[in-house]
């Protein structure tokens, strides 16, 4: 998911010249909130009781990235 990832951003600066590049994932999802750690993400907050799963409400993490920050990265 990781690769699949990087190569969305590729396109996603590259070709489609976006400036920002927003994840959003919950709070409990380790999994999830590694991939755009991986990837040089910033996470900028926090959106309370976002999603709702079996267990109840979660949290949502808000991660982004820029294109400026994605070129000196990659």
């Amino acid at each position: 998911m990781t690769k699949a990832c990087r190569h969305l951003c590729g396109y996603l600066f590259g070709d489609l010249h976006l400036n920002r590049i927003e994840i959003r994932c919950a709070e409990t999802n380790a999994k999830s909130r590694a991939i755009p750690e991986r990837l040089g993400f910033t996470q900028e907050g926090k959106l309370r009781e976002m999603g709702y799963t079996q267990d109840g409400l979660v949290d949502y993490l808000v991660y982004s990235l820029l294109a400026a920050e994605w070129r000196s990265w990659c």
